[in-house]
């Protein structure tokens, strides 16, 4: 199975992205909100993170196709809401238009009526997605935090905690994300979860 390919993108098409890997030309479906991040990058060498998929009836002709992300924590998230029954890749491709850490925020945040707008989820699919993946959302709905992390050295799992602890405590998963966005971003290293908590009420009093 091909987890990564890496070659020079050719065109990025409605739902495709063509990716020119030595002699050889192939078509990736990207969902949309790859799709747009990835226009600026035509002519350029890319490299996505990849799942494949047999599309068809059992009984008839299946089709291979390749799905690809920008990263490896963006194919876990689609991979995780196939998993719900009644979605699939096909579904989900279609329903992904917004980056991986806002529908991930809605899972978390049980928000029935958000996922609903993505297309193709409605409501009873929005609330099995819920049932099944809002207690595994906390590291995709963080997906900010942790770019915004990378320049500070800020140990992944400290986040993790300190957005824990912020929610235990009353905060809304939104509210949780932004605190500890705004004060990662300054560039300071904190070592622990006591760190960093001190650190956004710190700025809370300011």
């Amino acid at each position: 199975m091909i987890t990564n390919i890496r070659g020079t993108l050719v065109s990025v098409e409605e739902t495709t992205a063509l990716l020119q890997v030595g002699a050889f030309q192939y078509s990736i479906l990207v969902p949309d909100f790859s799709r747009r991040n990835l226009q600026g990058s035509v002519g350029e060498e890319i490299s996505l993170h990849t799942i494949q998929y047999l599309e068809g009836n059992p009984q008839g002709r299946m089709t291979p196709r390749m799905v690809g992300f920008q990263s490896s924590i963006e194919r876990d998230f689609f991979e995780l809401f196939c998993s719900v029954d009644g979605v699939g890749a096909k579904k989900a491709l279609r329903a992904m238009i917004k980056p991986v850490q806002e529908v991930a925020a809605l899972i978390d945040q049980q928000d029935v009526k958000g996922l609903s707008t993505l297309p193709g989820i409605g409501p009873a699919t929005s609330e099995r997605i819920v049932a099944k993946l809002r207690r595994k959302m906390p590291k995709f709905a963080l997906l900010v935090t942790s770019d915004a992390a990378a320049d500070s050295d800020v140990p992944q799992d400290v986040i993790q905690q300190t957005y824990q602890v912020l929610c235990q405590l009353g905060h809304s998963s939104a509210d949780a994300r932004q605190q500890i966005e705004l004060v990662v971003e300054a560039g300071t290293e904190f070592k622990d979860v006591e760190e960093l908590l001190q650190a956004v009420y710190q700025r809370n009093q300011q």
